[in-house]
């Protein structure tokens, strides 16, 4: 059987930015609907916690594909040249199992996690300000949309209509004090249950939405450490952003409600990524085909 192999320069183009925010819309829908499966995800620590390594398997109904992510996390790569995040998403079709596809993962996750809306003028913060600075010259020519770096990340977020918190930071980077009435924000950077960027009051302030319940429930320090504490229950979680979606249940209710918006990142993602990028591929004649195996010998 041919296996395609697509690598991270491909897959910008294989997966636009319009059509992957669309997609991941439609993905949650599903997610909501039942018609998916999706067990918690798996991570491997190295024996010193210097890094992991994780599992994110998944099935979707529509359009039927079945895959998995396989990820290593090194917190210790920034500002060398690696990724903190690199892998491979593995495309296998539902009927025989075949594996269609392996994906660069580094460049699935980057598109998929970041599918929000247009922006016109973004304020971003990092503890290195050099950084920063780099950031947002680099991006302000490549996205048209006027960004500066910030002094403080209280600054950055001071008066935001929309806060995004994408550090790998396990201690709290947003104080709740400093979000505006009305804003929205979304917490992507912490995934375990040791980890937060948020603060408890942030959380408490907020109205909560989750991608996955279930992976809130056992995954999310921003969710688990104030419960621990006492501050909010597991009522406090409104609902899946796939259940907004569908219109079962309400988003915002007023102008000056805060709503929060926490991200762990879900294998049905990946999976549907790869679906289209792998349609895409075809379509385009991208990516190199290789032979794995996975046919039988006739004379067995």
């Amino acid at each position: 059987m041919k296996t395609l192999v697509i690598s991270q320069r491909e897959v910008a183009r294989l997966l636009p930015m319009k059509e992957c925010t669309e997609l991941m819309a439609e993905t949650l829908r599903t997610l909501s609907r039942g018609d998916a499966v999706l067990p918690l995800r798996t991570a491997m620590w190295l024996p010193d916690r210097s890094g992991l390594l994780g599992v994110m398997p998944a099935f979707l109904g529509k359009p039927r594909s079945m895959g998995l992510k396989a990820v290593s996390v090194m917190p210790g790569n920034h500002g060398t040249p690696y990724d903190s995040h690199q892998g491979a998403v593995l495309l296998f079709e539902a009927d025989h199992g075949s594996l269609l596809a392996v994906i660069d993962g580094s460049s699935v996750t980057a598109i998929r996690t970041a599918a929000v809306r247009t922006l016109r003028r973004v304020r971003v913060w990092s503890r290195n300000r050099a950084h920063a600075r780099l950031f947002a010259e680099r991006e302000s020519g490549r996205c048209g949309c006027f960004i500066e770096a910030s002094e403080s990340a209280r600054e950055a977020v001071e008066g935001a209509d929309l806060i995004c918190t994408v550090t790998a930071s396990r201690e709290p980077v947003l104080q709740g004090d400093w979000i505006a009435p009305g804003a929205h924000v979304n917490a992507v950077g912490a995934s375990f249950q040791g980890a937060r960027e948020l603060d408890t009051r942030a959380v408490a302030r907020a109205r909560l939405y989750v991608d996955r319940r279930e992976s809130a429930l056992h995954e999310s320090g921003d969710f688990l450490i104030p419960r621990e504490e006492g501050a909010i229950g597991d009522d406090h979680i409104v609902g899946e952003i796939g259940d907004v979606l569908l219109g079962k249940v309400p988003g915002r209710r007023s102008a000056e409600e805060i709503t929060l918006f926490k991200s762990l990142g879900l294998g049905v993602e990946d999976v549907a990524a790869a679906r289209l990028i792998y349609e895409n591929a075809l379509r385009t004649g991208a990516g190199t085909a290789v032979e794995l195996g996975g046919q039988r010998d006739p004379g067995d």
